[in-house]
């Protein structure tokens, strides 16, 4: 039982047993006794807690759902649809410096997150196409070229012969038309390719800014395996090009 207050022990060492104070006494001590009944303890009443079974039921709904969100943008970027950042002026006119592409990973096969070769090819690039792909490491380099993305315009299929001169690229011998091509320079020595035959499964890829495009007629390799691609150039989404509103949401053709 818990100890009379100081203001009753000191009632009963000094005031006559007559006065007020024991009816006092008795109903704090009846308070006492039913308080002790009920909750079966003396001790003071629990503090509640936060951490409930339904918060705790949120907190791990919330956490699922982050981590489907995340699953979702990792399977989109890796296998449907992914942005790029146009880092340098390789494909001038086409692309521009700080241009933001739209890159379709479906247009020639399956690719999943984290995979460097295409999984599934159902489609094969065409001439003209605009494709971001990785190129095999080389050794003799300081770079880590298998972990940069690229952009170049597909210019020659497999079978094929290519051979870029005077300015010119000749496929089979004959002169393909591109008014996509620059020539800032009037054409290069060092830009000189072939006659050449691409084997099968590969292809041959330039940037449309000829004269200042370190592209296959650079390569130790100089064509492409087709598993390579990651897929189609669609659109710009956005550029801090002054020419802003005639290239937002412009096809790249």
């Amino acid at each position: 039982m818990a100890p009379l207050p100081p203001e009753a022990r000191r009632h009963l060492r000094t005031g006559p047993l007559t006065c007020h104070f024991p009816a006092k006494i008795l109903r704090y001590r009846l308070m006492q006794n039913d308080a002790t009944t009920r909750s079966g303890t003396s001790s003071a009443p629990p503090t509640p807690s936060f951490w409930g079974k339904k918060e705790v039921l949120e907190v791990l709904s919330f956490i699922k759902t982050i981590i489907v969100i995340i699953g979702l943008v990792i399977l989109i970027r890796g296998s449907l649809i992914e942005p790029f950042k146009i880092p340098s002026g390789s494909m001038i006119p086409t692309l521009k410096i700080t241009d933001h592409i739209l890159v379709s990973k479906l247009s020639y096969g399956l690719r999943l997150p984290f995979f460097t070769y295409t999984l599934w090819q159902y489609s094969s690039p065409d001439r003209g196409d605009v494709v971001v792909f990785t190129r095999p490491d080389e050794t003799d380099s300081a770079e880590d070229e298998s972990a940069i993305n690229l952009i170049k315009r597909v210019i020659a299929l497999p079978g094929e012969t290519v051979e870029v001169r005077d300015r010119t690229v000749f496929i089979d011998g004959k002169p393909l038309e591109e008014p996509y091509a620059r020539w800032s320079r009037g054409g290069t020595p060092e830009g000189l390719f072939g006659p050449a035959t691409v084997p099968p499964g590969r292809i041959f890829l330039l940037g449309d800014n000829r004269d200042e495009s370190k592209d296959a007629r650079y390569w130790s390799d100089h064509f492409l395996e087709v598993g390579r691609v990651k897929g189609r150039a669609l659109l710009v989404y956005w550029t801090w090009d002054p020419d802003f509103f005639s290239r937002i949401f412009r096809a790249i053709r």
